[in-house]
């Protein structure tokens, strides 16, 4: 028996080697024709995009120019009259917010003996309401102590006097002045 290899090349397997080359050319493709899918898809979208765009710019424009139109008709003074009707409405509604019953209430929790409440007046301005009040005491200590008592509600703050003089009857009459947050309530009212 003869055991020569009468063949010039060694045998290799090439079958293998085919099928992975296949493999990897199927992916490829299936990958080109993912990217060509994408690429044909934006570039639609793209094209839709660009024309809402001008389409939008167009609207736009034509807006702009009905908003110029229409400002340059408006009457100026009627504007001003609204304008001022409108403040006057608002400041009408912040004053019925304000409740007169928890002032008094807290008013009427720390207001010594000696003490008299004269006048009171609230003013709302911007969400603050700042009042005024004018009180008249014996001493000027009762007011010292009836402003810290009405600053210890957390209610008041900033409560200053703005002036004070001794009247005829010789009682302090003072001016305060000061900011007021009204407590917060489980009912509103």
């Amino acid at each position: 028996m003869l055991r020569t290899n009468v063949s010039t090349r060694p045998f290799y397997n090439e079958r293998a080697v085919h099928v992975v080359i296949g493999v990897v050319a199927g992916l490829v493709l299936l990958a080109t024709l993912v990217n060509v899918v994408w690429v044909i898809s934006l570039s639609a979208r793209n094209a839709l995009l660009g024309t809402q765009i001008r389409q939008d710019e167009q609207t736009a424009t034509k807006l702009d120019a009905e908003a110029r139109s229409l400002r340059s008709r408006i009457n100026q003074q009627e504007l001003a009259v609204v304008v001022g009707a409108a403040r006057e409405a608002n400041a009408l509604i912040d004053q019925r917010t304000f409740s007169w019953t928890e002032f008094f209430n807290l008013i009427e929790a720390t207001l010594p003996a000696d003490v008299m409440l004269m006048s009171v007046s609230p003013t709302v301005k911007d969400g603050e309401t700042e009042v005024r009040m004018k009180v008249l005491a014996r001493r000027a200590e009762d007011i010292d102590a009836f402003m810290e008592s009405l600053e210890g509600t957390n209610a008041f703050s900033g409560l200053l006097p703005i002036s004070e003089q001794l009247n005829e009857a010789g009682l302090h009459d003072v001016d305060l002045v000061g900011r007021y947050a009204a407590p917060a309530t489980e009912t509103a009212r």
